[in-house]
């Protein structure tokens, strides 16, 4: 291992031909994984917050018209 580290120190790369590597790769890979899983999971949970907002608001629109049916009938009297 040490004798691998001293001849990469050793050799000065052409500036042109100096890419990341596989190391580089694969943490660019992971980050671009992790970025894509990030945003499916922040669009999931937006749809789901936007959902329960509808819903809340039909429930309480029910309420009201049926509060408004209940207020607005008379009770027979006989």
């Amino acid at each position: 291992m040490i004798p691998l580290l001293l001849q990469m120190a050793e050799t000065t790369p052409d500036p042109d031909t100096v890419t990341p590597g596989p190391l580089g790769f694969a943490l660019f890979f992971f980050v671009v994984v992790a970025v894509i899983l990030l945003a499916i999971d922040m669009v999931r949970r937006i749809r789901r917050t936007t959902y329960r907002a509808e819903i809340s608001a039909r429930l309480e629109e029910e309420v009201a018209q049926a509060k408004r049916d209940e207020a607005g009938s008379t009770p027979d009297q006989g």
